[in-house]
């Protein structure tokens, strides 16, 4: 069983309907039910199966209330996927404490205690679980307006190296994904707008990425057979941004 976190939009629901047509059992968590409602009638009307959760990651009681719930309907989870995450631009100066408290809740805090509370159930259950972490080459490199963001990414970064370690004698993998600039309906004015267009030139290959793009690395980082010896790999999939 999968549990995506972040699934009501972009990557997340990506993500969750691509294992959803592979006729993966589903768990798809997000805060915005009306969105996740509609993914889910959508993979049904494709024959796949989702059970939408509500859980916001900013909260313990949410995290554990939503883990009981997934839990009790199909079975511990055995794959997690760590999408959710809040973005903010803005230069170093303008950022407030609200927004500094907001994105480490979220993009650090709740992913670590959403990977906790399922690496426990695996361990005492003896599943070779699969942990794969989206975080970004903004924890790997600095970007112009993302610097706070970019900390908790690069957190993300370190904790997937540290899980790794720690958990890798019970048999889990915990691996990252740090995309790119990629295509979504969120970002799809802004690129479409001059400043976004004069970002996509700046680009190695002038191009955005677009979310399949990710697909066949994910299906490998969640296959047990063949991602047994991948384990606290951190993968860039950014067109060569990050060495540019």
């Amino acid at each position: 069983m999968i549990l995506v976190t972040g699934a009501s939009s972009g990557i997340g629901a990506h993500f969750s309907s691509l294992l959803a047509a592979r006729k993966a059992k589903v768990a798809v968590a997000a805060r915005r039910a009306d969105l996740l409602a509609k993914i889910t009638a959508e993979a049904s009307a494709a024959g796949g199966k989702m059970l939408p959760v509500a859980m916001d990651v900013g909260s313990i009681e949410s995290i554990r209330a939503g883990m009981a719930k997934i839990e009790a309907e199909l079975g511990p989870v055995e794959i997690l996927i760590n999408n959710a995450g809040v973005l903010l631009e803005g230069t170093a100066l303008e950022v407030s404490e609200q927004d500094f408290d907001r994105l480490f809740a979220i993009n650090v805090k709740g992913t670590f205690f959403v990977t906790q509370t399922c690496g426990k159930r695996m361990i005492d259950l003896d599943i070779a679980g699969r942990i794969v972490n989206i975080a970004s080459v903004a924890g790997l490199v600095p970007m112009r307006l993302l610097s706070v963001y970019g900390m908790t990414k690069a957190a993300l970064v370190h904790m997937t190296k540290a899980l790794a370690q720690e958990w890798a004698r019970h048999d889990l993998c915990v691996n990252a994904i740090c995309p790119g600039f990629v295509a979504t309906d969120m970002n799809a004015a802004f690129f479409a707008s001059p400043p976004g267009e004069k970002l996509i030139k700046q680009l190695p290959k002038r191009r955005l990425g677009a979310l399949d793009a990710l697909d066949e690395l994910l299906l490998l980082l969640i296959s047990e057979a063949r991602s047994r010896f991948i384990n606290g790999a951190i993968i860039t999939v950014d067109d060569g941004y990050s060495v540019s």
